[in-house]
């Protein structure tokens, strides 16, 4: 038996930021054998890339850039689908535990799925124009959707540099539009057959230690439970710093998680959270009001139709994650819901919200059949750019 040391395998990954989020890409063909299914080994190996379980909370030995956006990893394969070009899986990894959490979709870094697709030669070179627009159908497998990339093409090649601005993003880059198709979740996940899990679009969510709160549980883009900023003790301002160096704070969000995600129907018990933690969300919503963004910059109360804050693995994050922002923009859509109450409590198709890095605009049409609320897509423009290409290294063992 030789004790010689193994060498690195070397692994075709692409490192890319796709909207206000970064991740590392792979295609499934080229992952190792033991890893283009799903199991133990491909978690081990994605755990490996991205630097995780971390004691020290920094990720040094890896991909990940020790913040919820930044610990990211996705596959890619041409679609098993029809109708569809790519099948899309995320992996959402933690920074401290060894664990890969597969339970949801990330809605950034689906801006960047279409054009990794077309630049990795996962979708039909006949459907890729020589200049203008490539509409990439992707299928979500993490939650069984689809999500319509429109990708800009220029000579052949995706174009990646512009002059969409997006806030929490720092540069520029081209605009893709995403479409989230019928982002109500059907039940798949064991949440009951509607958009609203519980049948209502208001509930009294009672949590130990923290009270009965009024909450709006839906299933749109991915699971959120929205509280009101007021009856947790906030304005809806809020920073990430204000909430993150606070122990109770966080502690007193991931109760809340526990007995919204019990309520929802997403686990069983409480204590099921905790090997949960990218489903479901927390966000707390509040009517407009004027404050400074991380950045510096002045959001006018004027320019928004409402606040909302949402916590992402255990933080508050910096900016909004796209799949909470179908939520948002999804209970926004719908009369009475706490979201919609934030902002008025008028009918609307679309709204303007304000987050810690600055705003964000996502539409989505609201339409009742047979009694219940059903949207049809939710739109929302984000960028996504590849930073890096080549192979990622991780020890053989």
């Amino acid at each position: 038996m030789s004790n010689k040391p193994s060498q690195q395998l070397k692994v075709p990954a692409t490192y890319m930021r796709g909207g206000t989020s970064k991740g590392v890409f792979f295609r499934l063909q080229d992952l190792p054998e033991a890893c283009q299914k799903p199991g133990a080994a491909r978690d081990k190996l994605l755990l490996r890339v991205i630097g995780s379980p971390d004691p020290y909370g920094k990720q040094i030995d890896g991909m990940g850039g020790a913040t919820s956006s930044t610990s990211k990893t996705v596959i890619l394969s041409k679609s098993s689908k029809p109708d569809h070009d790519v099948d899309y899986l995320f992996g959402q990894v933690s920074i401290d535990k060894a664990f890969v959490d597969w339970s949801g979709n990330c809605g950034n870094l689906s801006s960047a799925v279409g054009s990794f697709a077309v630049a990795s030669g996962l979708v039909d070179a006949a459907r890729v124009p020589q200049n203008g627009t490539c509409t990439v159908r992707i299928w979500q497998a993490n939650i069984g959707k689809t999500i319509v990339a429109h990708v800009p093409i220029t000579d052949g090649q995706v174009q990646e540099t512009g002059d969409f601005e997006l806030d929490g993003v720092t540069f520029p880059a081209a605009e893709v539009q995403l479409e989230f198709l019928d982002p109500a979740d059907e039940g798949e996940d064991g949440a009951g057959g509607s958009m609203f899990p519980t049948g209502n679009l208001i509930d009294d969510l009672e949590v130990p230690g923290v009270g009965t709160l009024k909450a709006t549980l839906i299933n749109a883009g991915i699971p959120t439970i929205f509280v009101n900023a007021e009856a947790i003790g906030y304005t809806g301002t809020e920073l990430q710093d204000h909430i993150n160096s606070d122990a109770e704070a966080l502690k007193k969000f991931e109760t809340i998680r526990a007995y919204g995600a019990v309520k929802m129907g997403l686990i069983k018990h409480v204590d099921e959270a905790a090997t949960r933690q990218h489903t479901p969300k927390v966000a707390f919503v509040a009517p407009p009001k004027t404050y400074t963004s991380s950045s510096g910059k002045v959001v006018e109360a004027s320019g928004i139709d409402l606040l909302v804050r949402a916590m992402s693995m255990g933080k508050l994050h910096h900016a909004m994650m796209g799949t909470a922002a179908v939520a948002i923009g999804t209970a926004a859509a719908v009369p009475g819901t706490l979201v919609n109450l934030a902002a008025g409590g008028t009918e609307r198709e679309a709204v303007r919200f304000g987050h810690p890095s600055g705003t964000l605009r996502v539409g989505a049409q609201a339409v009742q059949e047979n009694g219940q609320w059903v949207v049809k897509k939710a739109i929302m423009s984000r960028s996504a750019r590849v930073l890096m290409e080549g192979w990622v290294r991780v020890p053989a063992e």
